[in-house]
């Protein structure tokens, strides 16, 4: 076990990112303390990483993305041992007791933890989490990989099975970046009839390498308009980070369609309410998923080989990685490698 750990901070609101040493502490009960290997970079880091949130206590370490090794286990901690492969996600850790909790819906807890806002993240050489927040990493997923299921796998997975369309139905995935590439191969794994769409024709090759039947260049036509043509969508998957499109959006939609909004921004959206009525559609929001869900995301991945696409950057260069992604140039998810950190 090592002494200290490298930790990327900011010690300031909009300061930048650096290195820093921190002493390894032994985990509270109940806790345990995960060796990172991997630690993705989300969207939603871009915000963490600004530490400009009222009441941010400094230093900041964000990601909620990280996999890696068992380091140490905490009193009261059963079911893991040391060197067990385990995962963290954007779900924290939740009071276990809340009417919520009680009946398995533990994300939506009031007292939910998020790593990087709750407590110190992942991007750092460990992380100190609560065991209830461990997440089971199967043999067949690299760890590299396995990384960005605690956010964007396990959101896009569940906001495809969980909106129970037909079997054989269409599925439309609005945007192919972090979310939306793994969003496709979700629902052409489960057999769905699927249709990606995106701004420009640059991407309909990838996206059908990646399982989609159909590609709607929405800077070419309307995309709402060219889902009607199809037959309509038994389900929306919206990962853009604005809400601009969806109004367009929402003419595509079948009857008892669904679109469901796993990305969004401080927009507002304009339902038409009668033809929502008309055709029993639904407009629905997504967040993430509890680590039994993404365990169960993971199995799926192997299983059907679903995979995220990833850059590795290494620990200490977490700044860049933030500006990368704040100008959308990655393909698309960056994975923080801690190893050879001093």
């Amino acid at each position: 076990m090592s002494d200290s750990d490298v930790t990327m901070v900011v010690t300031e609101p909009r300061g930048t990112l650096h290195p820093s040493v921190a002493e390894s502490a032994a985990p509270p009960a109940g806790w345990v303390r995960v060796s990172v290997v991997a630690s993705g970079v989300c969207n939603a880091d871009i915000g963490t990483a600004a530490a400009t949130g009222k009441g941010t206590a400094f230093p900041v370490t964000p990601g909620h993305e990280a996999a890696g090794v068992i380091a140490e286990l905490g009193d009261q901690v059963e079911g893991w041992a040391v060197r067990d492969r385990a995962a963290v996600g954007w779900f924290g850790g939740s009071c276990g007791h809340c009417a919520f909790c009680r009946t398995g819906d533990v994300v939506h807890c009031a007292e939910r933890k998020i790593p990087g806002l709750s407590y110190p993240g992942g991007w750092a050489q460990s992380i100190t989490v609560p065991a209830d927040a461990l997440v089971r990493i199967p043999d067949g997923l690299d760890l590299f990989d396995a990384a960005p299921f605690g956010c964007a796998g396990v959101t896009t997975f569940n906001a495809i099975r969980r909106a129970g369309i037909r079997a054989g139905g269409r599925v439309a995935v609005f945007g192919i970046g972090g979310l939306g590439h793994l969003a496709v191969q979700f629902a052409a794994k489960l057999a769905y009839e699927t249709v990606a769409i995106a701004r420009g024709g640059d991407r309909e090759q990838l996206a059908r390498e990646l399982g989609a039947h159909h590609y709607i260049d929405s800077d070419a036509q309307a995309p709402g308009a060219a889902l009607k043509e199809l037959g309509g969508a038994d389900l929306i998957v919206y990962t853009a980070s604005s809400t601009a499109p969806v109004d367009e959006l929402l003419t595509g939609l079948g009857v008892h369609g669904q679109l469901t909004l796993v990305g969004v921004d401080a927009g507002s959206v304009t339902l038409p309410a009668a033809r929502f009525v008309m055709t029993g559609q639904t407009l629905t929001g997504h967040l993430t998923g509890s680590p039994r869900e993404t365990e169960e995301a993971m199995a799926f991945a192997v299983t059907a080989g679903v995979r995220p696409m990833i850059e590795r950057m290494p620990l200490e260069k977490a700044g860049e990685a933030v500006t990368r992604l704040r100008s959308g140039a990655p393909r698309f998810r960056i994975v923080l490698d801690t190893a050879g950190s001093e």
